[in-house]
C-alpha cells in the first residue's frame, strides 16, 4: 500500500480508516480496467487498420479492390456526416482530415469518441431537472430596476446570460478575491464551520491527502450535528484517485451525508470523456459560495510541490448572488435523485433574514454542452470586443479557435491592452506544447503573453477596464468552453475587482514575458505544431 494510504487520517475513527484504507486496497485493479478500457479499444482499431496495410502489402489485389472502394465510401460517408453536423468547425475540419488519411480508424474513432452529443438518458434527465428548478430563478423586480442602472455594455451581456442560462444578475452580495488556494483554503473550512443548516460541495477532483482530510473531518462534525451534507464530484476526474464506490463510502458515514459520482465511467464502448463536470462550488447556508479554479487535491493549496508553485485563484459570494450556485447545484444532483419538495427553502434568506449589502453587481452562471450555445466562449468574446482600455487573462492551457484568436488581436490593434499569463512548468507537456503553438500568430498581432516563472498557474479568470471581470472553472481550451459543465462568475464594479488587478499585477511582476524569437522553431516542429492545432478539438 502505498505511503498515503497507510497515514492516519484525520478526524476518522479506527473502524472508519480501515474501511477507507480497504477501498484503497481493492481499488488498483478497478483503476486499471477504467483508465485502459480507452487505450484498449483505440489499440483495437490501430490493429484493425494496421491489418488493412497489411493486407496492401501483401498484394492481395483479389480483394483490395473491393475493400478499397468500401472504405472510400464510407470515407466520404462518414465525412459528409460530419460535415452536415452544427459543430464549431475546428472540430469538424479535424475530423474531416483524420477520416480522409485513415477512413477506418478516423472513421471507428468518431463513432466511439467523436459523437458530442449526450447520451438519450443524460438528455432527458438533464432537460427534465432543468424545467423544475429554473422557473424559480426568475428576476424579481428589484433586480430588474437595478439592472437598468447598468451602462449599455454591461445590460447587453447581462441578458444575454439570463436569456441563454436563465441564471439572473443581482446586486447586494460581497466579493471577496483569493489570489491563492493556500488562502482561500481557511476562509472555506471557516464557512463550513459556521454552517447550520447544509453544505453543497461540487468538485471536478476530490483526492485524499491533507486538504480533503480537514475538509472531510469538518463534514463528519457536521453531519453529526443534523448538517445537510450533499458532494458532487465526477466520477472521469476522480478516477485515479478514489474507489469507485466511495460515493457510497462517504455516505456510510452518516444519514445526513449523500453523495454522487457524476456521470459514472463504464467498461463498454459507450465509453467517453465528453460531458464532464468541471465545476468547482461550495455552498453553505445558500448565503455563502465559493467559486474558482480549486479543486481538493493537496496541489491546489501548495502542501505538495509537482510544478513549482501552483497558482490558483477563487472567490467568495456573500448575498444575493449565491442563490444561482444553490440552484446549479441542485440541478445536477436533481438529474439524477428525486426533485426537492421545498427548493426555496435554501435560497439566501431562508437562514439569514438580515439584508445583505454589497457593490455592484454579480451574475453567477453555469455553461452546459447540453444546449448548443457555447456561453462562456461568448461571454469572452464579448467581453474582449468591449474593451477599451485593457483585458487580462489568466489560463492554465491557451487552446483557442480561430474566432477567439482573432478576437484577441482585434482588441490589441484597437490599442487595447491585451495580456495572457499561462504557465512556465507544464502539467501536461504535449497539451503545453500545444499552448505555446498558439503563441505566435497572438505575439505578432500584438498580444502580450507572460509565462509563469515561478510554476504552474490553474487559475481561470479575465480583467477588463477595471469594472467587468470572470472567475470560475472554465479553461480556454475546447473541453472547457464547448464540451464541459462549468461555471464561473459575471461581475461588474463588485467589490473585489481591484484586489483581482493587484493580483495580476503582481503574477505579471514574477512572469517572463514571450517574445516572437523565444517561438522560432525548426520546420519539423512547426509542422508537429500545425498536426496538434489541426487535432486539437479532438483531444
Amino acid at each position: 500500500m502505498s505511503e498515503r494510504n497507510d497515514r492516519p487520517r484525520m478526524g476518522r475513527k479506527k473502524e472508519e480508516r480501515t474501511l477507507s484504507e480497504r477501498f484503497s486496497d481493492r481499488t488498483r485493479e478497478s483503476y486499471k480496467k477504467l483508465i485502459h478500457n480507452r487505450i484498449v479499444y483505440t489499440f483495437v482499431v490501430i490493429l484493425i487498420q494496421i491489418a488493412w496495410f497489411e493486407l496492401l502489402i501483401l498484394r492481395l489485389s483479389a480483394y483490395s479492390t473491393a475493400i478499397s472502394v468500401g472504405l472510400t465510401l464510407l470515407s466520404v460517408a462518414m465525412i459528409l456526416y460530419v460535415i452536415n453536423k452544427d459543430d464549431n468547425p475546428a472540430y469538424t475540419i479535424g475530423w474531416v482530415v483524420l477520416m480522409a488519411l485513415v477512413p477506418l480508424f478516423g472513421g471507428l474513432l468518431y463513432f466511439l469518441f467523436g459523437n458530442k452529443r449526450p447520451s438519450k438518458k443524460m438528455l432527458r434527465r438533464m432537460m427534465d431537472s432543468h424545467s423544475y428548478y429554473r422557473h424559480i430563478l426568475k428576476p424579481l423586480p428589484k433586480r430588474e430596476e437595478n439592472i437598468i442602472k447598468l451602462d449599455d455594455r454591461m445590460e447587453g451581456l447581462s441578458h444575454y446570460v439570463w436569456g441563454q442560462s436563465e441564471f439572473p444578475i443581482y446586486p447586494d452580495t460581497q466579493t471577496t478575491y483569493y489570489p491563492s488556494g493556500e488562502e482561500m483554503f481557511p476562509a472555506m473550512l471557516e464557512a463550513m464551520r459556521k454552517a447550520e443548516h447544509f453544505i453543497f460541495l461540487e468538485y471536478f477532483i476530490i483526492d485524499e491527502g491533507e486538504m480533503w482530510d480537514e475538509m472531510l473531518s469538518v463534514i463528519q462534525e457536521k453531519a453529526d450535528a443534523g448538517v445537510e451534507i450533499r458532494i458532487i464530484y465526477d466520477d472521469f476526474g476522480c478516477v485515479s484517485r478514489l474507489a469507485p464506490d466511495y460515493d457510497k463510502w462517504l455516505e456510510s458515514l452518516s444519514p445526513n451525508i449523500k453523495c454522487m459520482a457524476f456521470n459514472p465511467l463504464h467498461a463498454s464502448f459507450s465509453l467517453v470523456v465528453n460531458h464532464r463536470s468541471h465545476r468547482k462550488i461550495l455552498v453553505c447556508d445558500g448565503h455563502t459560495a465559493f467559486t474558482g479554479g480549486i479543486n481538493i487535491s493537496d496541489e491546489y493549496i501548495n502542501r505538495v510541490n509537482r510544478f513549482g508553485y501552483w497558482k490558483d485563484t477563487g472567490v467568495r459570494l456573500y448575498g444575493e448572488g449565491v442563490w444561482n450556485f444553490t440552484v446549479m447545484f441542485f440541478e445536477l444532483w436533481g438529474a439524477y435523485h428525486s426533485k426537492e419538495v421545498r427548493p426555496n427553502s435554501y435560497r439566501p434568506h431562508s437562514y439569514h433574514p438580515e439584508p445583505f449589502t454589497g457593490a455592484g453587481f454579480v451574475q453567477p452562471f453555469s455553461d452546459t454542452p447540453l444546449d448548443n450555445e457555447p456561453l462562456a466562449h461568448n461571454i469572452y468574446l464579448d467581453i474582449i470586443a468591449q474593451a477599451v482600455d485593457y483585458v487580462y487573462i489568466f489560463t492554465p492551457y491557451l487552446i483557442i479557435d480561430y474566432e477567439m484568436q482573432s478576437s484577441l488581436i482585434r482588441a490589441a490593434k484597437r490599442g487595447v491592452d491585451v495580456r495572457i499569463v499561462t504557465p512556465e512548468i507544464p502539467d501536461k507537456k504535449l497539451i503545453y506544447r500545444l499552448t505555446r503553438s498558439n503563441y505566435l500568430p497572438l505575439i505578432e498581432g500584438g498580444v502580450k503573453i507572460y509565462q509563469f516563472t515561478p510554476g504552474f498557474i490553474h487559475a481561470k479568470s479575465i480583467l477588463c477596464d477595471d469594472r467587468v471581470a470572470v472567475v470560475g472553472s472554465i479553461n480556454m481550451d475546447y473541453r472547457s468552453l464547448f464540451l464541459h459543465f462549468e461555471c464561473g462568475v459575471l461581475m461588474y464594479d463588485a467589490d473585489c475587482l481591484g484586489a483581482l488587478k493587484d493580483d495580476v499585477m503582481q503574477t505579471i511582476g514574477k512572469s517572463r514575458l514571450i517574445e516572437a524569437k523565444d517561438c522560432a522553431d525548426s520546420i519539423f516542429g512547426r509542422m508537429l505544431d500545425a498536426v496538434l492545432r489541426l487535432f486539437s478539438p479532438l483531444c
